[in-house]
């Protein structure tokens, strides 16, 4: 069972208002999400994961399987926190959570893209539930999931996310 490229859940352009350009998308997508299915792909084609479902090859793999595996699924994880409709304070139970755990919104916000700015070189800004809502970054490909936290939203801070836009 080979790992496949998800669909993105928006057209390439949907996110020019908010500051991601078609191109930007294409190229991160297109080519860099690309490139970690395929060499995925080839390194898990003929061995005992290339059944395997991706999050189980995360959790067993390590060196470039692992990074590409770990990629994959941080990519496909980053494309559906994006929304050409999203953005603003939520509300309902998330809303309630985040208040609880950070005291306000603007608090979280603050401290989310704090992680962004100072995760040096490449990496990711996460909110995570791990028993409570935290916000934790990670380097390079790591994920929560490999530390038993379950993401429930990132920023890719990988110059590939936005460089094309911002030269």
């Amino acid at each position: 069972m080979a790992i496949e490229l998800p669909p993105l859940p928006f057209a390439p352009d949907a996110l020019e208002s908010k500051g991601l350009s078609k191109e930007t998308i294409e190229y991160h997508y297109g080519k860099h999400h690309q490139a970690y299915v395929t060499n995925l792909n080839g390194m898990i084609e003929g061995t005992d994961k290339a059944d395997l479902p991706l999050e189980q090859i995360i959790m067993e793999a390590d060196g470039g399987m692992f990074n590409n595996a770990a990629q994959v699924w941080n990519h496909t994880f980053y494309w559906n926190c994006l929304s050409p409709s999203g953005g603003g304070e939520p509300s309902g139970e998330l809303g309630d959570a985040i208040n609880s755990a950070f005291g306000s919104f603007d608090t979280f916000a603050d401290e989310f893209a704090t992680a962004a700015k100072t995760q040096f070189g490449s990496g990711w800004a996460w909110l995570v539930d791990d028993g409570g809502l935290k916000v934790e970054k990670t380097a390079n490909a790591d994920l929560p999931l490999k530390h038993g936290a379950k993401a429930l939203l990132t920023i890719d801070v990988w110059e590939h996310a936005y460089y094309i836009d911002y030269r």
